[in-house]
């Protein structure tokens, strides 16, 4: 190989020194309290299409895993070493932060520590974990119970304590407004900010007064708002939710929910025609297609390393 080719191979290999990392550009995306748009991806080519749409980082949600994996409902069938496989795959595809639903952690005290510690290596720049009992479910279902806040307490001081990087952010979510109440879920919003929590996520508020609420609460700490279709919470303008004091506005379904739909009109297009014509303009190009998977870089690389060409 000649001098040139060996030069270029070191500028292929080596990344940019000075460039920080995916966790620190979240913590700067947040700290801007710009209102960052977080869609929910349940796969890599969704985070792909996300990223090449702009949006600054990608949330692996439970739900759209459980939902599009397993085709089972969210309510704690998921295992960590799943989560971790699509979190590698994620984060392997794309270079925006990746946020992952914990569930509850898949476990006590002890297994939060390694469920931070896998998903971090996995790529994760920020871990979410909720203070529901095992098996939870869905935040918009009826019927969650959640642990003593003290026994959360503890999850979070073992995430704060077993991440490898500062960095690496814990988001603390409470689901105790179903049962007790929004006065019991801010106060355990106030523990979990005191524990060591990054963010803070209340879940399933049921009004504008209720966000309102949930919005001034721990003045300083990031907070999140989540928007489902359908879920128990109104679906709010990103201009009226920042005034209320979320920093972080999450659709943690909505691509997933895009998805089945169009999968849907698709087929059922088909099975009624018996071909493609009448839905063709309901599907991707086959050149996008063939773009958004990185097919020109690949073939790129091919000619690149043929061994013929020596």
């Amino acid at each position: 190989m000649e001098s040139s080719e060996r030069e270029d191979t070191r500028a292929l290999s080596a990344g940019p020194a000075s460039a920080p990392g995916p966790a620190a550009s979240l913590r700067t995306l947040i700290d801007a309290d710009a209102g960052l748009l977080l869609p929910g991806v349940a796969n890599a080519l969704t985070a792909r299409i996300a990223e090449d749409l702009g949006f600054d980082a990608v949330y692996v949600t439970g739900a759209g895993v459980s939902n599009t994996f397993l085709a089972l409902p969210d309510i704690g069938l998921l295992s960590l070493t799943e989560m971790a496989a699509h979190v590698r795959a994620i984060t392997d595809a794309v270079t925006i932060p990746v946020i992952v639903d914990a569930d509850t952690g898949f476990g006590n005290a002890v297994s939060v520590g390694r469920t931070v510690r896998v998903l971090e290596k996995a790529g994760a720049s920020a871990i979410q974990l909720e203070d529901q009992v095992a098996p939870k479910r869905c935040g918009h279902f009826d019927g969650q119970e959640v642990i003593a806040a003290a026994e959360m307490c503890q999850k979070i001081r073992a995430a704060v304590e077993s991440r490898r990087s500062h960095d690496t952010l814990i988001i603390a979510r409470t689901d105790a407004r179903a049962r007790h109440g929004l006065a019991e879920a801010l106060e355990r919003a106030a523990a979990y900010a005191e524990a060591g929590a990054d963010v803070l996520f209340i879940e399933g508020l049921h009004s504008r007064d209720e966000l309102r609420e949930a919005g001034k609460t721990v003045p300083g700490v990031p907070k999140l708002a989540n928007m489902v279709e359908g879920g128990k919470t109104p679906l709010l303008p990103r201009e009226e939710l920042l005034a209320m004091g979320y920093s972080v506005l999450l659709y943690a379904n909505a691509a997933m929910q895009g998805a089945i739909h169009g999968t849907q009109t698709v087929l059922a297009g088909l099975r009624d025609a018996g071909a493609l014509e009448p839905v063709l303009d309901r599907l991707a190009p086959w050149d996008e297609r063939q773009r958004l998977v990185r097919r020109a870089e690949y073939d790129a690389m091919e000619q690149r390393y043929r061994t013929d060409q020596y």
